[in-house]
């Protein structure tokens, strides 16, 4: 059997088990907000041996809350990048384990240059091969200094099969 069939095997006969993910190393939860907001910073679905974390749209904030990078969408998209990959390190996965992305820029036509080399940079530095699937979308986000917000999904396995997690 084919390992796309075995993924499909399990994921018929499992159980769906979910529950919210954080890491407050880099990021707070949002219900802690002076105005709070109602949704997790991700949610992981265990399908039996396959493990499905859906990130949340995460943006240029830090620890506190606060919206960091004021102005500069290079230093904010870097720091976006640092926050999934420390939501993606409190599951015990990497970028490696990233499927698809949904990238939402506050001004594309002004910011989307910058937005593909630095994508593209960071993307090289973590030796993705293949890249995650993408999109990329105009938007007004949730915080008028923030430019950038991206939301991730990542897929793997929890198994002795699993080769991108970092478990044995």
């Amino acid at each position: 059997m084919n390992a796309f069939a075995e993924i499909l095997e399990a994921i018929a006969h499992a159980p769906i088990e979910k529950r919210a993910m954080t890491n407050h190393g880099v990021l707070n939860e949002a219900y802690a907000y002076a105005k709070p907001s109602s949704f997790a910073r991700g949610m992981r679905i265990d399908l039996g041996s396959v493990t499905i974390l859906l990130i949340s749209g995460t943006a240029s904030i830090d620890e506190h809350g606060v919206s960091v990078h004021i102005g500069d969408f290079r230093a904010q998209l870097r720091r976006t990048f640092d926050n999934i990959t420390g939501l993606l390190e409190s599951e015990g996965c990497t970028w490696h384990d990233i499927v698809r992305t949904s990238c939402y820029l506050r001004d594309i036509d002004r910011d989307y240059d910058a937005f593909n080399e630095e994508r593209t940079a960071f993307f090289k530095e973590q030796g993705l091969d293949p890249l995650p699937a993408s999109t990329g979308i105009q938007a007004h986000l949730c915080r008028p200094e923030l430019l950038i917000e991206i939301e991730a999904i990542a897929m793997f396995r929890t198994d002795k099969a699993c080769c991108n997690c970092g478990k044995e």
